[in-house]
């Protein structure tokens, strides 16, 4: 016997998100890998991508790491990470953002990054590839979304991916299975004088 309150809809919904969850996860014998997409113009979009790397190493899985955008030094990330043989990670460029060097050198670096990229995406024995600051690459117009669409379609079937950036183009927003749009609500480094939360 069913209690009036069990009729009400707050109740109704989790069963029925249940059911959703159930069908999504019988669907997943089909060991299909995701494409995952951090964007937006807050802060933490590669940290939370990092964390999923931590994560699939804890399940001894291999990842590959390309960065597309090359900081002065060598980041927390990088020497952490470079420590475990199942990690390939590959940094390009000569400079913090995109746009602060000649747009030939910009170029060469997003074409040499994106061949480490387009080799790891067709490598079955990675499970797991960040391309990150990808979005950056994109949006200066160093690299053809139709590219990396194509790549990124013809993947190994069980590989995951994960794209950083800022302003992800609409035709990769389209194609994610996953989009985390990360907004600034509050910077340290920046006043907010007029803020209202």
């Amino acid at each position: 016997m069913t209690s009036d309150t069990e009729t009400q809809p707050h109740f109704k919904q989790p069963a029925h998100k249940k059911v959703v969850l159930d069908t999504a996860i019988d669907g997943g014998h089909k060991k299909r890998g995701l494409l995952i997409i951090n964007t937006g113009n807050g802060k933490g979009k590669s940290s939370a991508a990092f964390g999923m790397i931590a994560r699939a190493l804890g399940h001894n899985r291999r990842v590959g790491i390309v960065q597309f955008i090359k900081p002065g030094k060598e980041t927390g990330e990088e020497i952490f990470f470079r420590q475990y043989p199942q990690v390939e990670y590959r940094v390009v460029g000569e400079s913090g953002e995109w746009g602060l060097q000649k747009d030939e050198r910009d170029s060469l670096a997003v074409n040499i990054a994106w061949n480490h990229a387009l080799r790891m995406l067709s490598d079955p024995v990675l499970h797991l590839v960040l391309l990150d600051e990808l979005n950056a690459a994109l949006n200066q117009n160093h690299l053809a979304v139709s590219h990396v669409i194509n790549a990124l379609q013809a993947r190994p079937q069980h590989q995951h991916v994960i794209i950083t950036g800022c302003n992800a183009k609409p035709e990769l927003l389209a194609l994610a299975d996953t989009v985390n749009d990360i907004h600034e609500i509050k910077h340290a480094l920046r006043p907010y004088d007029d803020l209202e939360l």
